[in-house]
């Protein structure tokens, strides 16, 4: 599966269009989060803990986003977005969508 921010492959036709392939995933904090969070924002830095949180939600929605795509029988995926929302206090969606393609 070829995955690219880029609207073309090069050297590659596109044949179809199948549509939009997605995938997404909701994470809260949690307490023991938090309270590290707090310590470390009174003396400045990165967050490390949130910063994996992060990163394993955009890992979980990337793969589902890859699984979506191989569903509608594609060869790539193009134009490769994300997108993150709160869904409610303390928990938001990442959400990780672009362009299911054929290639030729």
């Amino acid at each position: 599966m070829i995955i690219s921010t880029t609207e073309t492959v090069p050297g590659k036709e596109i044949k179809e269009i199948l549509g939009i392939a997605r995938g997404s995933t909701v994470r809260a904090r949690n307490v023991g989060r938090d309270i590290t969070a707090s310590f470390k924002s009174l003396v400045g830095g990165e967050i490390n803990e949130y910063t994996q949180l992060l990163a394993d939600s955009r890992e979980q929605a990337y793969q589902r986003m890859i699984q979506d795509a191989e569903k509608l029988g594609a060869d790539a995926i193009l134009n490769v977005r994300f997108n993150t929302a709160t869904v409610m206090q303390g928990s938001s969606e990442i959400l990780a969508y672009g362009t299911a393609v054929k290639l030729g």
